[in-house]
C-alpha cells in the first residue's frame, strides 16, 4: 500500500507540473527575449515557462489554434483579426506589452527627400502590415489613399504617387536581406533589431506613440484564463518588465502597460 501511495503521490506531482507548463511561440526579437527575462520569475511562481521560437508569422497562430501549443507572443490585433478571419480560427488578445514602431529604412538614401523618381520600395505582402506601410508612406506624404484612416489599405488604394515609387509586397521576415537592392523598405521593427538595424538612429520615418499597433500575447478562448496565463500576464507586466524593455531597446520598442 505504501508503494502505490508513492507511486500516486508521483502521478499527481507530474500532472501537476504538466499542469503549469506553458509552451509561448514567439519571434526572436524582442518577443522572444522578453520571455525569457521572466523565466525566473514564472518558476517561482511554480510556471514551467517553454518558449518556441519561429521566425514567420503563420504557424504561431496555426499552432495554437490547433492546441500544439498554449499561446504565442508575436502580433497585433489588427493582424490577429485578419488571420482569424482569413483562417476561421477565434484566436483571441489575453494581455497588451509593447508596441514596435514600424520604420521605413534605406542603405542608399539619407532622407526621404534623396529617394529618386521610380524609387524601389518594398513592403510587408501580409494584409494589416502592408496597410501599416502604406499608412505610414502617407503620413510622410509619399503617396495619398482613398481612405488615410483605412489599416487595410493595399497598393490600389494610392491615388497620388508622385515620385512613380515601385513598391513590392514580400513576406516580412525577408524584408531586411533586400536592404542593400532597394531604394527604401519598410520593416518591422523585431525583424529590424534582427538585422542589428537601431530602429530610434537608423529609420527615416518611424510611427509614433500614437500607434494601434500594440503586440499582444494571444491563446485559445478556452485557455486564456487559466492561471498560467495569469501568472504570465503578470510577469509580462511587471515593473521588472518595463524596465529592461527601456534599458535594453532604447526606445526601438515600448512598453505599453
Amino acid at each position: 500500500m505504501k508503494k502505490l501511495l508513492v507511486a500516486f503521490a508521483a502521478v499527481a506531482a507530474f500532472s501537476a507540473h504538466a499542469a503549469d507548463t506553458l509552451t509561448v511561440a514567439a519571434t526572436p526579437v524582442p518577443h522572444a527575449e522578453i520571455l525569457e527575462f521572466v523565466k525566473p520569475a514564472l518558476a517561482k511562481e511554480g510556471v514551467d515557462l517553454k518558449v518556441k521560437v519561429f521566425t514567420d508569422y503563420i504557424q504561431p497562430n496555426v499552432q495554437v489554434a490547433e492546441k500544439r501549443l498554449d499561446a504565442n507572443f508575436f502580433q497585433h490585433q489588427p493582424y490577429l483579426d485578419e488571420f482569424n478571419k482569413a483562417k476561421g480560427t477565434n484566436l483571441v488578445s489575453v494581455a497588451g506589452v509593447h508596441l514596435e514602431p514600424l520604420g521605413a529604412y534605406s542603405s542608399k538614401h539619407k532622407k526621404l527627400e534623396d529617394l529618386p523618381g521610380g524609387a524601389n520600395v518594398v513592403i510587408p505582402n501580409d494584409a494589416t502590415n502592408g496597410g501599416r506601410a502604406l499608412l505610414l508612406l502617407a503620413k510622410a506624404g509619399l503617396i495619398k489613399l482613398k481612405d488615410s484612416n483605412n489599416i487595410l489599405s493595399t497598393v490600389k488604394d494610392i491615388t497620388e504617387n508622385t515620385k512613380d515609387l515601385k513598391i513590392r509586397e514580400l513576406e516580412a521576415a525577408t524584408i531586411p536581406r533586400v536592404l542593400t537592392q532597394v531604394d527604401l523598405a519598410l520593416i518591422n521593427t523585431n525583424y529590424a533589431l534582427e538585422a542589428k538595424l537601431d530602429p530610434a538612429k537608423d529609420a527615416l520615418i518611424i510611427e509614433g506613440s500614437d500607434s494601434p499597433y500594440v503586440n499582444i500575447l494571444v491563446a485559445r478562448p478556452d485557455d486564456k484564463d487559466s492561471d498560467a496565463m495569469k501568472k504570465l500576464v503578470a510577469a509580462l507586466h511587471s515593473p521588472e518588465v518595463k524596465a529592461f524593455i527601456l534599458e535594453k531597446y532604447k526606445g526601438a520598442v515600448v512598453p505599453a502597460f
